[in-house]
């Protein structure tokens, strides 16, 4: 923008700033946008991406009042400005942000669309890829539950049955792998710009897999064809070869006895013929040759298959024949050559022939040695050792022609006298006939001997190469597959190290996963350091044998031991980092959840990890969370409810959801359950722990709720209030059946799941349960209720009456199983009897009746509907009838029946019959019949205290705080025992009769003395009642005034003090502001008078109960009596708390003019 321009419109450059600045960060935005890439087919990655975009949005929308304020004041501009080309200017930055913004959001929206897309593609692929390495890993099982077994027809019929059926099924389990692949390709081809390396090599190594399996079985297959028909073809073949072994045989006895005649080598034409006649019967064993090793092959497996049999006797004694016959045929055949050429050919063809040989044996010789060096890789040796392989058969070939030559000269030698040499060797012609024989035997003989040295020196030294290569295969190939495994070992972790995020790019809830999978990938990759030395060991033996390994191997050895280094690095400074990180944002620093507070509060924790919030505001610290607080406060609109079981489970149904627990599934809390391995009950939970649990519930229910579940808040609240109810003293640590027991009460479950989840986890391996270990499960459910102050309405804190009421309903057995404590909860015991309740509200809640209430009129009924069972179409709402509204002409004790959802035509018709019943029987009737809806147990002081948790702080009776709270439960009880809950049929009894029973119950239970000693009528029973709770209001309130006696002493000591150093003189204790402790014993005097107040209150709302009670009861003049006692306590209490909070100023005041 021109300076011109700013210079004449000032107010351009604030507006020039702005613009610049949002268009900086919406270019930085859509930068970021597009450099994320995320490991496509990886979920959590892909999740965590998903939730940064949600972040990245919610930063966008945060950021649009800017935009909107910048178009307004682009506006304001535009309209104060009569300046052409600056309202041109305005209208294209405005034009050109707003595009620039659309584009971000709509990159966000399509990226976030993609993303979505590429989970949904991605679970369908890892779906896909499971079912594909399921099938794979069972044909691999197959495969390798295949051996070798029985050489017989049988067995191999019945091994072809086998691999034919494999291969039947690969082909039915081509499908999965088909698919897998094509959805593979998808992720490919669809999302290309991300990272797909995991995809691509996990369809890589799937498909060589399958490749490899389908090849072995292929080649299997054959293998057992081709032997099959051998095994059948096998006894044909035997015969027919032994048959041709006795004609070659009577042939090979014909011809060798013509080779003895006498004068035969006069004959040549008769010698020419014979020669004619050996060279077929030579060619026919050649040919027969193979045949015979394949029958001695064969016949040695079947042989192994048939040991210790009779067959295996018989067809051994057969092969031995047939091996004697081989060998004597093939003698027979030498001998008849050996004759053969002796008598055709004189001693120069053999001269000749040993020259030849000779020749030939130097040039293999020579041949074998230019094949060293041992080459430096394998196929380098692999290509030596078929060569060498050739070598060896023309040394196999020849071997015949030689032995042949051999025995012929020895033969020649042996049978020719020296006459016939003589005449044989006619040259030079001076020397005499016996010094010209002995000559050409020396010469015949000395040939023979160095064709027979040279060819054992030449078969000695082709032994040695070969055996030279076999040892230097098997080393390289030891090599090659060792660093074959390594490359794939390291190649796997770098994927895995490629794939990671820088430190700061992770969202702080995933350091520990990070951190675990780091760590999890430093015990995967540890064992490689034996394969790197296994695989550096081979490489240095091979090099002692003389083996130089060539270029390649020498940089692949390189490469493996640097890769391995840079690994090892690599792992070790991520662990390094994410460990910083993890200490400095970690859940362990309990970071995440700072955010669930809002200014001015904010979120500290004490050395044991508890957290407490700070208002810095007010300065003050409390360890509620400011929307605990909240809804603690709410909670007190539902005091106004009559029945205290609907009011503790309003209560818990408002807190319900509150926590969100109400979209937990009982799997779902398992699960997170298991995945902390939360399975030794009787262990502690420090914070950490908690919380850890806690998150990893809330991240789940924020993926299936969205919009419903703000993570760090639920956590934060839910922590909250599991310290509440659990540890009051706040010393960080919860027993782990305590959380579950906490956690599974309030989430979303069929009832009779929850008691078998509960009971389970107090069960013995054996699936019983013992007393000590139902008081236990008991005695954490019922400090839920307690927390709320409700816990007197259900029998108390003592247990011990609830659990000796489900023996008892056990026949008093030492031990009860899972069915016997479902019978029991079914009956709904007092204790447990809030829990059913809260189920039946959460019901009502939506549940919507044709009907119309009798006493407001509402229509149709939402929620709760109770129908009278005393009065044809009388039904009443249930905020009538929890506030104890009634119509004329209905009473209280008329029974009536609940329903939480709409009523169907058979409970219509059950019920107008039940109406119909009731018409004819009296009031009294109803009086001395009622029902309620609960199972009662004695528990008001009866019996003694089962074992309670260490953990669970006990008030001891003697501190005047914890009396005052045993008295506000006490007077909870007497509201209980008037049986203000009921089920089936609701109504507080109006008979002197039964309210006479009642009431002589509790003195009973209260009192604990012979039933002689209790009073007989009502009134002696309201006057002890009465005499008893004036006494112990006046032992406190004689307390208290004590008390408020020396602390008035004290203050009158301190002003005049005060006076007489001649300052101001102090206000009186009412007019006096609280100052900040200075001493901890100040902090003590102020917590003792917050904790009266606190008293106090709790005492009114009690009071009130009581008053309401008695009003009921139709005697004023006893409320009125215990409202002006308590009223004068309530004073006196309100006039020590602030003496004590003004001798504390006064105190401070002094040490700081001193």
């Amino acid at each position: 923008m021109p300076s011109s321009l700013m210079l004449e419109v000032p107010a351009l450059a604030d507006f020039n700033r702005a613009w610049t600045e949002l268009t900086d960060w919406l270019s930085l935005l859509d930068q970021v946008i597009k450099s994320q890439r995320v490991m496509v087919g990886d979920l959590e990655d892909i999740n965590e991406m998903i939730i940064k975009q949600k972040a990245t949005m919610q930063d966008l929308e945060q950021r649009r009042p800017q935009l909107e304020e910048l178009i307004t004041a682009a506006q304001n501009l535009k309209n104060k400005t009569s300046n052409q080309e600056a309202r041109t200017i305005i209208t294209d930055r405005i034009e050109r942000i707003q595009n620039q913004w659309d584009e971000v959001q709509e990159h966000l929206q399509n990226r976030r669309q993609q993303l979505n897309e590429m989970l949904k593609d991605s679970t369908q692929w890892l779906e896909a890829k499971e079912e594909a390495e399921q099938v794979l890993g069972q044909a691999r099982a197959k495969l390798e539950s295949w051996k070798e077994g029985p050489y017989t027809v049988d067995a191999i019929q019945k091994k072809i049955t086998e691999t034919k059926q494999l291969a039947k099924d690969l082909r039915q389990w081509q499908t999965n792998v088909d698919v897998a692949n094509d959805l593979a390709l998808k992720l490919l081809r669809d999302y290309s710009a991300d990272d797909t390396r995991k995809v691509h090599m996990i369809t890589e190594n799937i498909n060589a897999s399958w490749r490899s399996i389908h090849k072995r079985v292929s080649e299997r297959e054959a293998a057992l064809e081709e032997t099959h028909r051998l095994l059948q073809q096998f006894p044909l073949d035997l015969e027919k070869f032994l048959a041709w072994l006795t004609e070659a045989e009577t042939t090979a006895n014909v011809l060798q006895d013509a080779t003895r005649k006498e004068r035969l080598l006069e004959d040549s034409k008769g010698v020419k013929e014979l020669m004619k006649q050996w060279q077929d019967l030579q060619g026919e064993i050649e040919a027969h040759t193979d045949v015979y090793h394949n029958l001695d092959e064969n016949s040695q497996k079947i042989l192994r298959s048939l040991e210790g049999s009779d067959d295996a006797v018989l067809l051994q004694r057969r092969l031995d024949n047939m091996n004697f016959k081989w060998s004597e045929l093939r003698k027979k055949s030498l001998n008849i050559r050996s004759h053969l050429e002796a008598s055709s050919d004189q001693w120069k063809r053999l001269h000749l022939s040993l020259q030849e040989l000779l020749v030939w044996l130097q040039l293999k010789d020579d041949e074998l040695s230019r094949q060293a060096p041992i080459g430096g890789d394998f196929p380098a040796v692999q290509k030596q050792n078929d060569v060498h392989r050739a070598f060896k058969r023309e040394l196999k070939t020849k071997e015949p022609v030689i032995m042949s030559t051999l025995e012929t000269v020895r033969i020649f030698l042996t049978e020719q006298p020296l006459e016939g040499l003589e005449k044989l060797y006619q040259e030079p012609r001076e020397l005499p006939p016996e010094e010209r024989a002995q000559n050409v035997t020396r010469l015949l003989r000395k040939q023979a001997e160095e064709v027979n040295t040279e060819w054992e020196k030449l078969n000695l030294h082709s032994a040695d190469w070969q055996r030279k290569i076999d040892e230097t295969l098997e080393r390289l190939r030891e090599l090659q597959e060792a660093t074959d495994e390594l490359d794939l070992k390291l190649r796997q972790a770098e994927v895995i190290k490629g794939s990671w995020q820088p430190v700061g790019d992770l969202l702080i809830d995933s350091l520990q996963d990070h951190l675990e999978k780091v760590k999890a990938l430093r015990g995967e990759i540890a064992p490689l350091k034996e394969n790197v030395s296994h695989v550096n060991d081979l490489a240095r033996q091979l090099t002692t044998l003389g083996i130089q390994l060539s270029p390649y191997n020498l940089s692949t050895l390189e490469d493996l031991n640097t890769r391995w280094k840079l690994l090892q690095v690599a792992v070790e400074d991520r662990v390094r980092q994410l460990h910083e990180a993890h200490r400095d944002f970690g859940p362990a620093s309990q970071h995440f959840l700072s955010t669930s507070v809002q200014g001015p509060w904010e979120r500290a924790i004490s050395p044991n990890k508890v957290p407490y919030y700070i208002n810095h505001e007010t300065q003050t610290t409390c360890w509620d969370h400011p929307k605990m607080t909240e809804l603690y406060q709410s909670l007190a609109d539902l005091n106004n409810v009559r029945f205290s079981a609907y009011r503790t489970a309003m209560k818990l149904r408002r807190l319900q959801k509150a926590l969100c627990l109400d979209l937990l599934s009982l799997s779902a809390a398992c699960d997170a359950l298991d995945q902390h391995n939360l399975k030794q009950n009787d262990q502690p939970m420090d914070i950490l722990q908690i919380i850890n649990c806690l998150t990893t519930i809330y991240d789940r229910l924020e993926q299936e709720h969205n919009n419903l579940v703000n993570v760090p808040l639920c956590v934060d609240m839910c922590l909250n209030w599991l310290l509440n109810v659990y540890d009051t003293g706040r010393t960080g640590r919860i027993r782990v059946l305590s959380f579950k027991t906490g956690i599974i009460s309030l989430c979303k479950a069929h009832l009779e799941d929850k008691y078998r989840y509960l009971f389970k986890q107090v069960a013995s391996s054996t699936g019983f349960c013992d007393q000590r270990r139902l008081g236990l499960l008991l005695h954490d459910s019922i400090q839920i209720p307690r927390q709320l102050g409700e816990v007197a309405s259900f029998g108390g804190s003592n247990i011990e009456p609830s659990v000796r009421s489900c023996f008892q309903f056990a026949n008093n057995k030492p031990e009860i199983e899972a069915a016997l404590f479902l019978d029991w909860m079914r009956l709904e015991p007092q204790s447990m009897v809030w829990l059913p309740v809260l189920h039946r509200v959460a019901a009502a809640e939506t549940a919507k009746h044709q009907a119309k209430c009798n006493i407001c009129k509402e229509c149709p009924i939402i929620g709760f509907r109770y129908r009278s069972l005393k009065h044809f179409n009388y039904d009443i709402c249930q905020s009538c009838f929890f506030s104890g509204r009634v119509a004329k002409g209905h009473k209280m004790h008329y029974p009536m029946v609940e329903y939480c959802t709409p009523t169907t035509s058979g409970e219509d018709v059950r019920d107008f019959a039940k109406v119909l019943k009731n018409k004819f029987r009296t009031k009294r009737y109803f009086a001395k019949h009622p029902r309620m809806g609960y199972l009662p147990v004695q528990t008001v002081l009866e019996g003694d205290n089962m074992e309670t948790p260490a953990s669970s702080p006990q008030l001891s009776h003697d501190d005047t705080h914890s009396r005052i709270e045993h008295y506000a439960s006490r007077l909870a009880e007497m509201e209980n025992s008037n049986g203000s809950y009921l089920n089936d049929s609701i109504s507080p009894n109006e008979s002197i009769d039964d309210e006479h029973l009642l009431i002589q119950h509790y003195c009973q239970s209260l009192n604990q003395d012979s039933p002689l000693s209790q009073p007989r009528s009502p009134a002696q029973i309201l006057i002890s009642l009465e005499s008893e709770e004036r006494g112990e209001l006046e032992r406190i309130l004689a307390d208290l005034e004590e008390e408020n006696r020396n602390l008035q002493a004290e203050y009158d000591r301190l002003k005049q003090q005060h006076e007489h150093k001649g300052l101001s003189p102090l206000p009186s204790p009412p007019e006096m502001m609280p100052t900040s402790p200075q001493s901890p014993r100040d902090a003590e005097l102020i917590a003792e008078a917050k904790l009266l107040r606190q008293h106090k209150g709790r005492l009114e709302a009690r009071m009130q109960i009581l008053e309401d009670h008695n009003k009921q009861k139709k005697y004023p003049w006893k409320a009125n009596e215990r409202g002006h006692n308590v009223g004068s306590l309530f004073h006196m209490a309100d006039d020590l708390g602030r003496a004590m909070e003004s001798l504390v100023s006064v105190m401070t005041d002094e040490e700081g003019a001193e």
